[in-house]
């Protein structure tokens, strides 16, 4: 089982100066940038440091994972952010939950004495809150249903349908926004009762940069797939141990 690490970056010329040279480079078989279309140099530094580098056509965190697919090696994924909410030193304690045959990773900003240092009240309520009715709803174990930081079988893009626009189409298109695949990825691995755990992680204050939050818009969105999984029928278990022969 191979392990890629992406790395998610749109203008992110201080912070990734500070925390890529923290990444332990060996316990990747691939470490691939994954870049949103930069203009603060973010690209050139990572070519001038010998990384691999997808530049995406189209913006948003979920077209940034379908375009980068193709050029994924790794049988697992991690999904980092290079801003310094994702804490190198966690990176360790993932890959090896990973490889003890989970389907997925949660590097949880809640569980145990985990903290996240860049909460406002407001997002604090609303992790706290769609977390809560994925639980409740989907059959959910999470502390943190919400967060980029963790790591899953690259299958599950294709076990749960992540890659049709179905589940993505209409929320993005009444609440004008693009949105990222985590709470709808979260929803479905709790529904197709996957092997899910979770490892706390804390998160501290990013560096530099700007906040690319909405939260209105996101918020609305992720209510309306929450709600709209409840009359997915395709919804069921899902048998992950065949995964690998897709690729």
């Amino acid at each position: 089982m191979q392990t890629t690490l992406c790395v998610l970056t749109l203008n992110e010329i201080d912070s990734i100066k500070v925390i890529m040279p923290q990444v332990n480079k060996t316990l990747f078989d691939q470490i691939l940038i994954i870049d949103g279309g930069s203009t603060d140099g973010t690209i050139q530094w990572c070519e001038q440091q010998g990384y691999e580098i997808y530049v995406q056509k189209q913006r948003g965190l979920r077209q940034a994972y379908l375009e980068a697919l193709p050029h994924i090696r790794g049988d697992l994924m991690i999904t980092f952010s290079p801003d310094g909410n994702s804490l190198t030193s966690v990176l360790p304690a993932l890959i090896n939950e990973l490889k003890k045959g989970y389907d997925m990773v949660i590097v949880s900003r809640y569980l145990g004495s985990a903290k996240s240092e860049d909460d406002s009240m407001i997002t604090r309520f609303g992790n706290w809150m769609f977390t809560t009715l994925i639980n409740l709803l989907h059959g959910g174990h999470y502390t943190d249903a919400m967060v980029i930081y963790r790591g899953y079988k690259k299958s599950l893009f294709y076990d749960l349908e992540l890659i049709d626009d179905k589940a993505f189409k209409m929320p993005e298109k009444l609440f004008c926004t693009r949105i990222s695949i985590e709470p709808l990825l979260s929803v479905r691995a709790a529904r197709a009762k996957l092997k899910v755990s979770e490892i706390p992680g804390d998160e501290p204050k990013r560096i530099g940069g700007e906040r690319k939050l909405q939260i209105i818009r996101w918020g609305l969105a992720f209510l309306y797939q929450i709600f709209f999984e409840l009359f997915n029928k395709k919804s069921k278990p899902v048998d992950t141990s065949l995964g690998q022969d897709k690729f």
